[in-house]
């Protein structure tokens, strides 16, 4: 197959899965939906071994077959073991040395596979793509990784110097999506790598026809998904997302534990969501948590640390003054009182204890300082997240990361919810039994 016959620009398809059978439904569905070239990711790889790009090529023989190996050495090796394999393309990282890559070519050229070289990490991308044009691999490929895109990385500032600077095929990759694809095609990109949003569609066809489409006519077909948000839009992200799928995109840290919410049903438009304005006071002492209504902005939501007192330092009037002042909830690590009325008038509110007696307004504590609630601290600032599953405390300077980390959970969930309605079963679609430990 000569591959410099395809018609730019591309669709390639990452499939960076860690099961074949999972890999071959996805890949079945992409193609349905235009998908011009099969990557067998990475993840893939190294679960699967070559079998998983034997088993691909086998069943996609007209297909182009990428083999993103990310060799950094024994290129030779590496890129005929995909080849022999049924590869068309291999991949091999830019930052490997050059007697690396010449192996990997000249073994490429013995069994019939073309060179894609991937810049990821690469610091003078431009220096570093003259190099590699020089060597006379095939392809190269501008990438941002996943981690890099959680925190709103973008391939696209490179894409028009790089297409500048050299004269082959250029792949680009990293959150690419029906949003930013006619956009990436406009800068140059003859080959676009997309992996999540068409491995976590819920419709991979559907998904990949959206993303051609932008491909080829410059939409811009809004997702909404994977970018840098401004503080309104970092509370609309994580109004999608449930606290469940915050804690796993944080490794289960950040939950605050024996906090419940006053009412039930605290989900998308009624979760609680918004930075902390935090309090520290003693059993009963309530002034200070009624006086930071007054210094919280609108939006925030008031942490309170009560030392676990059963003595209420909240209820409805201080409900009630919030929810005039535009205060997005409250979290008390303590009691609260008045939660019939606290109920009635809707207000997000947790605490640890719900009493029907209060103390007396001594004036003890602070205000806007690091505290601990729920056995988590608590700094002002930190974005705090809850609904009727718990509650979540995420750290100012990871709310962009994590918001972004949580939708990927969100769609990876998604995608499962799908192919179990489809018949299969959580255990099915994990291959549980295949990953536990010896």
């Amino acid at each position: 197959m000569n591959r410099k016959e395809d018609a730019f620009p591309l669709l390639q398809m990452a499939v960076d899965v860690l099961n074949l059978s999972r890999a071959l439904q996805l890949i079945e569905e992409g193609v349905k939906g235009g998908v011009d070239w099969i990557e067998v990711g990475t993840p893939l790889i190294k679960s699967e071994g070559m079998n998983a790009v034997r088993e691909i090529k086998k069943r996609y023989r007209n297909k182009v077959v990428v083999a993103d190996m990310k060799t950094m050495d024994v290129g030779a090796l590496e890129s005929s073991m995909a080849a022999r394999s049924g590869a068309d393309v291999v991949c091999i990282l830019g930052l490997a040395s050059n007697e690396t890559i010449l192996e990997a070519k000249r073994a490429g050229e013995k069994y019939g596979s073309e060179i894609m070289v991937d810049l990821l990490e690469v610091k003078d991308k431009i220096k570093r793509a003259k190099q590699l044009e020089a060597l006379g691999v095939d392809y190269l490929c501008i990438h941002v990784s996943i981690d890099a895109q959680m925190v709103g990385a973008s391939p696209f500032e490179y894409i028009k110097d790089i297409k500048k600077a050299v004269n082959i095929p250029l792949a680009v990759a990293g959150g690419i999506n029906s949003e930013t694809a006619g956009d990436i095609v406009k800068a140059g990109a003859d080959i676009l790598i997309v992996g999540g949003a068409l491995i976590k569609a819920q419709n991979v066809t559907e998904a990949a026809k959206l993303i051609k489409r932008a491909m080829l006519t410059g939409e811009r077909i809004e997702t909404g998904l994977y970018k840098k948000y401004s503080h309104q839009e970092l509370r609309e992200a994580f109004k999608k997302v449930s606290v469940p799928n915050i804690a796993d995109a944080m490794h289960r840290e950040g939950v605050m534990c024996g906090l419940q919410p006053v009412k039930k049903g605290l989900i998308k438009e009624k979760k609680l969501i918004g930075p902390a304005f935090t309090v520290r006071t003693i059993n009963g002492d309530w002034a200070k948590a009624v006086e930071a209504i007054d210094a919280a902005r609108e939006g925030d939501v008031i942490v309170i640390d009560a030392q676990s007192g059963k003595l209420a330092v909240w209820g409805e009037l201080a409900s009630w003054s919030c929810k005039m002042k535009g205060v997005a909830g409250v979290v008390i690590d303590g009691a609260i009182r008045d939660v019939d009325d606290i109920r009635e008038m809707d207000f997000p509110a947790f605490a640890r204890h719900q009493v029907p007696n209060a103390g007396e307004p001594r004036g003890y504590g602070e205000m806007n300082i690091e505290i601990e609630c729920g056995g988590q601290k608590v700094r002002p600032g930190d974005w705090i997240v809850g609904d009727d599953s718990g509650l979540i405390v995420v750290p100012k300077e990871r709310a962009q990361e994590i918001a972004n980390r949580a939708i990927d959970v969100m769609e990876r969930e998604n995608r499962y919810r799908e192919e179990i309605k489809r018949g299969s079963t959580l255990s099915s679609v994990l291959e549980l039994a295949k990953w536990e430990k010896v």
